[in-house]
């Protein structure tokens, strides 16, 4: 029994709540291990700031940089689902729908046999070899014509490359949010500075420190959000890439194990 692969939209959607939920439980982790009072025992203050300002924020937990974290996570489970789709296209390759010696040569009449593995193997209707398969296959029966066949595989390959980077788009947003978030988190946290440092005593001997502590903790903001989106792009370019290189090796594959064996008189 051929069990169909889940949509993926649905995978998504329950990688993103798991991920979520990961966010979340990591947030209130960093509340618990990095409170101020032991700062100095497990890391040093700026650090502790930087990871959880949970000492000067007023809003806590519902601060900018525990939201940071929870779409910073989210956005590693969208790399997943990206990743594992990628792997699951480099498996395509080793399934041999084609055949890979050096003299089978196929005619329209053989294609029927190839055309009914492909289109029951899983994953057929969402993974990039079947689908050129099947593509070529309906093209060479219905003309006749080897150089319709290339043609198509050609304007095939350049949509799915497309196909590819569409994907991507959640992604994308998620590395412009993360560090606008950062950005507005600063300036919120520099008007917080300024209206605490206008509303407290000036002979307060403690204010300097106080005030330059949550300048710190505004401007940690920034510097967190800029580290996780670094984090996220270099992933993204990197599994990107793998996608794209299985997208190539499919057309290589179809060119040299289907487009080139084609014959007909």
């Amino acid at each position: 029994m051929t069990v169909s692969p889940t949509p993926w939209h649905a995978r998504r959607v329950l990688v993103g709540g798991i991920c979520l939920v990961l966010g979340l439980l990591a947030v209130t982790a960093m509340h618990y291990v990095l409170p101020e009072e032991t700062a100095n025992v497990l890391l040093n203050k700026p650090t502790a700031r930087m990871l959880a300002d949970s000492s000067y924020t007023t809003s806590y937990p519902f601060s900018i940089q525990n939201l940071m974290w929870v779409i910073f996570f989210v956005g590693l489970g969208e790399l997943f689902v990206r990743y594992a789709g990628a792997v699951s296209e480099m498996q395509q390759i080793a399934r041999q729908y084609l055949p890979e010696d050096e003299r089978t040569m196929l005619r329209a009449s053989d294609l029927g046999p190839i055309y009914k593995m492909v289109k029951d193997s899983d994953g057929s209707d969402i993974r990039f070899l079947p689908r050129l398969i099947h593509r070529i296959i309906l093209q060479f029966q219905g003309s006749r014509s080897v150089d319709q066949a290339n043609s198509l595989l050609n304007s095939s390959l350049e949509m799915y490359l497309h196909e590819i980077d569409l994907r991507y788009n959640m992604l994308r947003y998620v590395m412009w949010l993360i560090p606008t978030l950062g950005f507005i988190g600063t300036v919120v946290g520099i008007a917080d500075a300024l209206g605490f440092a206008g509303s407290a005593p000036f002979d307060d001997p403690e204010l300097l420190s106080k005030l330059t502590a949550r300048l710190g903790v505004a401007f940690f903001t920034t510097l967190l959000a800029l580290l996780l989106s670094a984090v996220l792009v270099f992933f993204v370019h990197i599994i990107q890439a793998r996608e794209e290189r299985s997208l190539n090796l499919a057309g290589q594959y179809c060119l040299d194990n289907l487009i080139n064996r084609l014959y007909e008189r």
